[in-house]
């Protein structure tokens, strides 16, 4: 279980309208280093902002990686990569795959991730991706979403595993690229683990600035596949008398939706904050699926109305909160990398609950269990065979090839002839 570190400063960011201005003012005046991961990476107003305020941080002598996901940013041109790579940005590509007629066929384990790393000093952490619909002026199908700023020493935390994915992502490629007898040799190699968690380069440890505790928890496919729902369980277990979750994509594990009913039961106030308008018609249907079970069980349902949400927050009784990338869906929690910061600060908790308070009063309906369809003997066997799948979809889904991630970098892409980094569902 990760540990508890003390000292830190959060800053809430809602939408694009928060969060662009200052991760990109951050960026262009970075200094010594820059590191960024994201799902998604759009070439259009958003990007090329942040295609300028890389290459402004490469004036300043930073060094620059970014690392996009190869089904998440598909389309970027070698008019867009070319002035990065030629400025000195390493360009990094998450698992690319190859197109069969015309489908994308890398659809699973994807690097789902959206963190910011600057001069090892200040991060940013969430589920904002660079695209345009982040942006209110992009019309009814603008996101609804958070992001977080941060300060203090659980940067180091962040910084270390940034570094770490990119040596060990540049590794797993090699790897790949040799034969078989290569890879054999590698993996029982000492070079490999060394080479894989790399130290980072010496920056001062970020100072303590502020009163928050924070954890920064990943998911990956190895070592650490259920920590963020873990975390989750946790929270709802020692709740006492308030949850509120806030997430997009919302189809957990049995365990998750068993903790949530259990507190209820304690006299928890709990309250789901689910997409009304969604981005993806199958998102609500799966949801509503479990609808009759959770609202049974005294869970609150608010479908947001006013846009669609792509949000992937929570907060427990008045100090636990937690931002980040991960949705709770089979996706998330079974399969991509993610990245979630918990926080423990009464003042952060306090401010996070506002915006959702608020949300659920203006811009949310309340699904009443008069609402839902009447018990019937289809509502039975469905239910039935839900109940099932919630129980057994982790072990499924952990069938599933688990392939190492590799980094690619995109001018070796557009090198084999491609006019672009070969849209993206957002998740």
């Amino acid at each position: 279980m990760s540990r508890w570190i003390s000292g830190n400063r959060f800053k809430l960011l809602e939408n694009g309208e928060d969060f662009f201005p200052r991760v990109f003012e951050c960026i262009a005046a970075a200094r010594t280093e820059v590191i960024l991961e994201t799902f998604i990476l759009f070439e259009d107003k958003v990007g090329l902002a942040l295609h300028a305020a890389l290459l402004s941080a490469t004036r300043n002598g930073a060094r620059v990686d970014i690392t996009i996901d190869g089904y998440g940013s598909p389309d970027l041109s070698a008019d867009f990569i070319s002035p990065l790579t030629q400025a000195g940005v390493r360009v990094h590509v998450f698992d690319p795959g190859p197109k069969l007629w015309g489908w994308r066929t890398n659809l699973f384990r994807r690097m789902h991730r959206k963190i910011v790393v600057i001069d090892g000093q200040r991060a940013f952490v969430g589920g904002i991706n660079y695209s345009a619909d982040h942006l209110a002026d992009f019309g009814p199908e603008a996101k609804q979403d958070y992001s977080v700023e941060v300060e203090g020493p659980v940067v180091a935390e962040i910084h270390n595993f940034v570094l770490r994915a990119i040596a060990a992502g540049q590794l797993n490629a090699k790897e790949l690229d040799a034969g078989w007898f290569q890879r054999l040799r590698s993996h029982f190699s000492t070079k490999h683990e060394d080479a894989a968690t790399k130290p980072a380069t010496p920056f001062a440890k970020p100072a303590a600035v502020g009163d928050a505790d924070a954890i920064f928890v990943t998911r990956d496919n190895c070592k650490h596949t259920n920590d963020i729902e873990r975390h989750y369980r946790i929270a709802i277990r020692a709740a006492k008398h308030r949850i509120i979750i806030a997430n997009a994509y919302f189809f957990p594990g049995y365990r998750l939706i068993k903790e949530m009913r259990k507190a209820t039961r304690r006299g928890v106030d709990v309250r789901l904050i689910l997409q009304g308008e969604p981005d993806m018609p199958i998102v609500k249907t799966a949801a509503s699926l479990l609808y009759h079970h959770l609202i049974s069980g005294g869970v609150l349902i608010y479908e947001y109305r006013e846009r669609p949400l792509h949000g992937k927050v929570a907060l427990s009784d008045d100090a636990w909160s937690t931002v980040g990338s991960s949705n709770l869906d089979p996706l998330s929690l079974s399969l991509n990398l993610e990245a979630n910061v918990i926080i423990k600060d009464v003042a952060f908790n306090h401010e996070l609950a506002g915006k959702l308070s608020y949300m659920m009063e203006h811009g949310c309906n309340q699904i009443a269990e008069t609402d839902l369809e009447k018990s019937s003997w289809w509502l039975l066997v469905r239910s039935f065979f839900v109940f099932h799948l919630l129980r057994r979809y982790p072990a499924w889904m952990g069938w599933l090839p688990a392939h190492a991630p590799r980094l690619t970098p995109a001018e070796q892409l557009m090198a084999t002839g491609a006019d672009s980094v070969r849209r993206a569902d957002p998740v």
